[in-house]
């Protein structure tokens, strides 16, 4: 039996190897941004073993969104409930079903108005009681601050009473209860406010004691957890955001458990030092074309594009089958995924036959074929937080090569600066979960219509937009479903999209942490039940 001195200097070595570590990676240049040390306790703890656990993530930046934990900022929702801090109404089981978390029930009243009672007995970390009155608090900020939430609840009025919540929205919203589980819609108590570093005060079994940008941050237990008893006493999520780097921390034992591992990585982690936690997900690796480039505005050079990829190549050979080709917007597990659609396949010659025929032909020679003086340059944008982006490019890049395009790959970090001038890039590469709300709906209001936020290529089809528009007012899940295929179909017509592997998601962990799952949906991670055998 450990006694009580021992434990504390266990605690202070640990503690000094997660500072020794900091200044490691800051010098060493594994973290993207600029670096600065993570503060974290260095007290003994309670009576008991004090445990501490440590998560490596390549996401958790600035580049993807994440730059804090606040769920009203950008993508800040995806750590807020990924890290245990923050928890929605409602959530998704493991079949994208809709489950109740913070509420206790709902009633759809009428087509404009939903009835939410909350779950009594539930505080934030501030010490404030969760009630109607904070809900409505925190969603009418929502949709003051975020723009995409605003766009996609559309609500009017929200009215609140001891535990009850009514909201009514401007126009039917047949989606609203799945768009409550977005991570946007983490409840937190607003009156407590936002530090200046992005922290808010959630109903999570864990709180933020500390943050810095594209660095980590640092978790507490939450003692009054409402639904359980929290495992662990102090989580340190570092940002690593080169796959490789976050490999060789996993081995050497720097962090105990690692999102984001690059695929080729993964035979190093198959055997029993190590579990692997895994599951089929709608995250899909894709690409926008650019309408508004004299290259990719060509409907022969973006079918030309959509023939070239070889996709089962790259599932096979670049991601070692940890992957499945796609067709569509959805993986085949949904009724209205893959199957359920028509796309272009990899079919080489009949792509040159394409450019053949739209007159762009390789007069001079140089294996680059041209249009009226216009050689076929493919400008291909893409980032490199996600490793196997920055190996689609370097595949396609062969495989479009060989039927007469020069393809340059620009993988940068600064993106997202870049996608905003159209200028700059004929198609851009990103990585994102299609159906997050686990309904059909939200893909295309996010990427693909007049009004998206993402619309990085500003394409447009009337038919789309009026299938979005019934879709919009359509609460018959069945229909939802046909619509869905319908505008899937129509994105594959004009192939204003290229759609190329769905992900299998994993995380690994060295052998004694349990209670980490990975999920359909990707939010939850870090959970009331997660558990590691302290070395």
């Amino acid at each position: 039996m450990k006694t009580k001195t021992i434990r504390r200097r266990k605690k202070r070595i640990f503690s000094l190897l997660l500072v020794l570590l900091t200044v490691c990676m800051t010098g060493c240049g594994g973290q993207a941004g600029d670096q600065k040390e993570i503060q974290t306790d260095t007290g003994t703890g309670e009576e008991g073993e004090y445990k501490t656990f440590v998560l490596g993530d390549t996401t958790f930046n600035a580049e993807n969104g994440e730059e804090d934990i606040n769920p009203h900022n950008e993508n800040g929702g995806w750590a807020c409930i990924r890290y245990g801090v923050g928890e929605t109404l409602f959530r998704f089981n493991d079949n994208m079903e809709i489950e109740l978390w913070l509420a206790k029930s709902y009633e759809n009243l009428d087509e404009l108005t939903w009835k939410i009672t909350l779950q009594e007995g539930i505080r934030f970390t501030s010490g404030r009681e969760m009630d109607a009155e904070a809900v409505k608090e925190c969603l009418e900020a929502l949709i003051s601050e975020h723009a995409r939430a605003a766009g996609d609840l559309h609500i009017a009025e929200i009215a609140a009473e001891g535990m009850e919540l009514t909201i009514r929205t401007e126009i039917p919203v047949p989606a609203l209860i799945n768009y409550l589980a977005d991570p946007y819609g983490c409840i937190y108590d607003v009156q407590a406010g936002v530090t200046e570093d992005g922290i808010v005060q959630g109903t999570g079994p864990y709180k933020a004691v500390s943050l810095t940008a594209d660095t980590g941050v640092v978790l507490e237990k939450n003692v009054e957890y409402w639904n359980g008893d929290p495992k662990i006493d102090q989580i340190t999520v570092r940002t690593i955001s080169d796959g490789d780097t976050l490999a060789m921390a996993l081995q050497s034992g720097e962090i105990d458990a690692a999102y984001g591992l690059p695929y080729a990585s993964y035979p190093l982690f198959e055997n029993d030092r190590y579990t692997f936690t895994g599951c089929a997900t709608s995250r899909v690796f894709f690409g926008a074309m650019n309408f508004e480039s004299e290259i990719t505005g060509d409907p022969a050079v973006r079918k030309a594009i959509a023939m070239g990829i070889d996709k089962e190549g790259f599932v096979e050979t670049l991601l070692g089958g940890n992957g499945y080709p796609a067709a569509g917007v959805y993986p085949d597990s949904f009724s209205f995924g893959g199957d359920a659609v028509t796309a272009e396949t990899y079919d080489p010659e009949g792509a040159k036959a394409v450019l053949e025929e739209a007159g762009w032909t390789d007069t001079d020679g140089d294996g680059v074929r041209e249009k009226d003086g216009t050689p076929l340059v493919l400008r291909w944008l893409t980032y490199p937080s996600r490793q196997e982006l920055s190996l689609l490019a370097e595949s396609a890049q062969a495989t479009l090569g060989e039927i007469g395009f020069q393809v340059e790959i620009n993988s940068t970090a600064n993106h997202n600066s870049i996608r905003a001038d159209r200028t700059a890039w004929d198609v851009y590469f990103s990585a994102m979960v299609t159906a997050p709300t686990g309904d059909p709906e939200y893909f295309f209001t996010y990427h693909c219509l007049d009004s998206s936020d993402s619309n990085d290529g500003h394409y447009h089809s009337d038919k789309l937009e009026q299938l979005a528009q019934e879709m919009s007012q359509t609460f018959d899940t069945d229909r939802r479903g046909e619509l869905a295929v319908e505008m899937q179909q129509t994105i594959l017509d004009d192939n204003a999209y290229v759609f190329c592997s769905h992900l299998r998601m994993s995380m690994a962990a060295r052998a004694g942490v349990t209670g980490l799952a990975a999920h359909p949906c990707d939010y939850y991670e870090i959970m009331a039940d997660l558990d590691v055998e302290q070395e």
